[in-house]
């Protein structure tokens, strides 16, 4: 079984509004939360403040650790062609806040965009099951 590792953060801006980047690799296009996967030895804290700024051009304050996401995806699910081994997936959610930075989109990387959007919004958007885990966790939807 291979294992995956990932941080990701939770930002709400000043308008009630949440931060979403649209992932593109694999399979599908989905939305999800800024963030990604930690490099060999680096503090997921510092993985969550690096991931996002690198898919949406912000720099952030980590806050509060809302909760750890585990799950198993079978090979036959997983995005990574060939893929012959399940996948576990553990992924830590930060609540974060912006403290710089401008929104610009990644180039040459597993996003291609961002952008803020209402939760009313985020309903009809074609998204990954984290964005809905990660609003629970944060408390902002039920």
């Amino acid at each position: 079984m291979d294992m995956r590792v990932a941080a990701y953060a939770v930002i709400v801006g000043d308008d009630s509004r949440i931060l979403l980047a649209r992932w593109t690799e694999g399979r599908r296009v989905s939305w999800t939360l800024p963030g990604g996967g930690l490099e060999p030895g680096e503090d997921p804290e510092v993985a969550a403040r690096r991931e996002v700024h690198e898919e949406t051009g912000y720099r952030v304050v980590i806050d509060d650790l809302l909760g750890i996401h585990s799950r198993v995806i079978p090979a036959r699910q997983r995005v990574t062609p060939g893929a012959a081994d399940p996948l576990h997936t553990l992924r830590i959610v930060y609540r974060a806040r912006i403290s710089g930075g401008k929104l610009r989109f990644e180039k040459n990387g597993s996003t291609d965009m961002a952008g803020w959007f209402r939760l009313d919004e985020i309903g009809a958007l074609h998204r990954v099951r984290l964005v809905d885990i990660a609003l629970r966790m944060a408390g902002l939807t039920a």
